[in-house]
């Protein structure tokens, strides 16, 4: 881990512990969110071209 990374989640943790155990229940919620959103990038499928035959 790089040192901004490491500031970076220190701040994070600190943040998270001046909050409501009810707020911090959130943001985990919403964390978990993010994580299952991104983990898999959603890939509009191709459309067919009629006719088109690539061998």
């Amino acid at each position: 881990m790089t040192y901004q990374v490491l500031d970076s989640t220190l701040k994070l943790i600190a943040k998270l512990q001046t909050l409501a155990s009810e707020q911090q229940q959130q943001v985990l919620d919403f964390v978990e969110f993010l994580a299952q959103k991104y983990a898999h990038p959603q890939q509009s499928p191709q459309k067919r071209v009629l006719g088109l035959n690539l061998q």
